[in-house]
Order: structure tokens, then sequence, then C-alpha cells
């Protein structure tokens, strides 16, 4: 599977002085595959150190932190001689080793020409980090695009490329978007789905193909309640685990209004205030399991972090896929229409997309009873709104309001059908092209 990523690799690559690359994400996002696979492909050696898989590891790292130390150890372990000026050296789930981890800032000042790359799961979460010192990335689910890739329809993803409007393509594209709500963008489940149809879109039956990506999704959210227990120290793994099931809960109660904001009253027993429960909701931000999108109730303005308050927020879970497992939503369901959860799940599509391209947290606005679902903010600092209409109905009275208040150069809604450029300063867009706001000309 192709991963977007990879070009911002390939440019650090290219550098001749450069600082090791820290790829922070999710457990199974697809981090080692990125780094091994895909980026190692363009050297002629690589060697990767799983601190998760072999802890003993660690003792590479014990007597010296000076690279040329820790490179001799790592030649003797493996039996092999290592190219200083051509070798990918990995340290993957990095997170396990302290040592391995203080060690970046040792290789960025002594050996700034080599080509060191780490990756973990747990990065947020790490006790000491060595601020300055890594190019630090992150590595979401899947994308719509990679999906898209991933299908291996060529024609559909030349149209989606050049951002085509026309029926045919928007019946094609919104249906594969059906399909992505279901999948989700975690590697396993994407290859399973993709894999079955033998790249022709002919092979195992959809139930077959169904009932394997439900397997997937209960395996992963297994495996993501063991991380709970097993990386939250002091912070009850119970609390994190009833914010990560609530998610999905407090979402599907907006059915095709926005959004709201994420309330701490029932989510566990005898607690009801930020303070309360902003220890495990953290935890979950930091191991990239959920995203913020915080509210700003004036006229938007950079920085929106300057107007956001920190306990007043939006939650929206990680993986499309997983959410709508979560849920116990089929994939009947996802493809009927005329079903009514769609608001808050177009909702979390676009804010997973979002985010891979502007970052995290998000911000929306709020005023009355109008609400912009997401403000994006473009290279000379002005605010843009985006307006998220899951269906047909294209008329927004919220973006009306901020228009009349804010007078803004330029809105976008997103939306359930074939979307509209013409006005530069009013874009209509299909769901699916939310990724492609950054690159507009705004």
């Amino acid at each position: 599977m192709k991963r977007l990523l990879l070009s911002k690799l390939l440019d650090w690559k290219e550098l001749s002085i450069r600082k090791p690359v820290l790829l922070d994400g999710a457990r199974q996002t697809g981090k080692s595959y990125l780094l091994e696979i895909l980026f190692g492909q363009h050297f002629d050696q690589v060697i990767r150190l799983d601190f998760l898989e072999q802890p003993a590891l660690a003792n590479l790292f014990l007597d010296s932190l000076k690279p040329e130390d820790i490179l001799t150890n790592i030649e003797l372990e493996f039996n092999v001689a290592i190219n200083r000026k051509k070798a990918l050296i990995i340290f993957d789930e990095i997170g396990e080793c302290q040592l391995a981890v203080n060690s970046l800032k040792f290789f960025a000042e002594q050996c700034p020409d080599m080509y060191i790359c780490a990756s973990g799961s747990n990065i947020g979460l790490l006790g000491s980090f060595p601020v300055g010192k890594v190019e630090l990335l992150a590595l979401y689910p899947l994308t719509f695009e990679e999906f898209l890739l991933a299908s291996d329809q060529k024609p559909l993803i030349k149209a989606f490329e050049q951002m085509k409007m026309s029926r045919i393509a928007h019946e094609k594209l919104f249906s594969l978007l059906i399909d992505y709500y279901f999948v989700g963008g975690m590697p396993e489940a994407v290859s399973s789905w993709f894999g079955a149809q033998g790249g022709s879109g002919i092979g195992s039956g959809i139930i077959e193909r169904i009932d394997k990506i439900t397997q997937i999704h209960e395996g992963l959210i297994a495996g993501y309640e063991r991380d709970f227990g097993k990386y939250s120290d002091k912070i009850s793994a119970q609390h994190i685990q009833a914010i990560f099931h609530n998610i999905p809960v407090q979402l599907s109660r907006n059915i095709d209004d926005s959004v709201k904001r994420f309330k701490f009253k029932d989510v566990i027993k005898k607690k009801s205030r930020y303070q309360d429960l902003s220890s495990p909701i953290n935890w979950l931000e930091k191991c990239k399991l959920l995203s913020k999108c915080h509210p700003v109730d004036s006229e938007p303005k950079s920085p929106l972090s300057a107007l956001a308050k920190e306990n007043i927020f939006k939650l929206f879970l990680f993986d499309i896929g997983l959410l709508g497992h979560m849920l116990g939503l089929t994939y009947k369901e996802h493809r009927d229409q005329k079903y009514n959860y769609k608001g808050y799940i177009a909702e979390n599509f676009v804010q997973n997309e979002l985010i891979v391209v502007f970052g995290s947290p998000s911000y929306s606005w709020e005023y009355a009873r109008s609400e912009i679902e997401f403000l994006a903010k473009n290279d000379d600092g002005r605010i843009v709104p985006i307006e998220v209409k899951s269906g047909k109905r294209t008329r927004a009275k919220s973006l009306a309001v901020y228009v009349e208040r804010y007078q803004p150069k330029v809105t976008i809604k997103l939306i359930g059908s074939t979307g509209s450029i013409e006005d530069s300063s009013a874009l209509v867009l299909p769901l699916y092209y939310a990724s492609k706001v950054a690159q507009l000309d705004l």
C-alpha cells in the first residue's frame, strides 16, 4: 500500500544534514511497514531494531550513548558491517527503550549525515524527549486518498487527483467513500478488503469480506484495550477504556446536527468534571487514539489556539472504521443512504482528513445556535470556515450567519453530492475531497 508520508521521508533523505526522524502514531497504523518496506527500498542496507519484540536490544545502549559505540554494538549483535553513509537504521517501538530515545540527541549532534529513523506508538507518553533534536512526523490510519490508491482503480485515482466533479466520477468516488466508512484506514483492514478482490474486483464474496473486516476490527479494539493496562501507569486503565468507548456513544447522539462538545458527566461513575477526566483523555490523545476539536465562540483569528478553552472540546475517534464497528453499524447500514446516522460519521471523517494535513487539534466556531464544523488557516493567516453537510441538502444557515458577521474571502462547504468550484469565494466540494482543502488557493 502507498503512504503519502513517504514523500516527506524522501525529502528528508535528500538533505545533506538531517536530524533523526521520530515517527509517532497509534499502534497498527503501519509505521514499521512505511519505514522498513516503503522507505527502506530506497537504501542499499536496512537495519531494524525492534525493542518491543526484542527487549534485550536495550543492552546495546547500556555502556555508552555515543553513536559510534552504539553502531559497533549493533554490528556485533547482528553480525553486519554498517555503511555509515548509505544504511538506514530503524529503532522500532523506541518507546520501549528510553536509552535509545536519549541516543537520538547524540546522533543528531555527532552524525547528522546518517539515516536514523525511530518509531513508536507511545511517543507522547515518554518520560523525556530530545526536543529540537528530531524530525517529528505523525502517521495516521490511511486517508481516503490512500484508500483509493489501495483500490488500484487508475482512472478513478486520476479523476480524484484532478478533482473531477462529473456525475459518474462522483458516483464511483462516493461509493468508495461509503466502503471507507465501513473499512476505515487501518492497514490490516484495508489490505484485507482489497486483497480479497484480487486487484480485479473479483474475489471472495462480499459476506466473507465483511466478516473478515469485522474480525480485524474486533482484534484491533482488543489490542488497544490491552495497551490501556500496559502503558497507563497511574491512570486507571478502566477510566481510559470508559472514555474510549464513550466517544462513539456521544458522537452517535448527534444524528443530523453538528457534533456537540464532549460531556464529562456519566462517563465514569462519580466523576463529572473535566479535571476528573483530563488525565485519561490526554492519555488517549497522546497515543493518537482520539483527536480534539476546540470550539471558538468569538471572531476567529490567528492563532486560534489563543481563543480555545482547555476544558471545552469535541472528541473524535482516530479511525472511521473502528468508530462504526464500536457502534455496531453494519455494511448494509453504511450503504443505505436513507440511514440518518451519517452526519456525525461524515464529521468524524472530515476531522480525521483535516488533522493529517493541518495537524491536531482542529477548531470549530459557535455563535448562539449557529455552528461551523471546522476552521482552516491559510498561509497568510486568514481563517477559512468549513461547513459539513453529509447529505444532498446544501443549504447552510450557519455559514450564512458566519459570512454576515465576518465577511471571509473564502468559504467551503463539504457535501454528500457533486460540488462546484466555479465561485472561488464559495467553494462547494464533495466530502471525499476534504483532504484537498490544503491544496486549494485559499
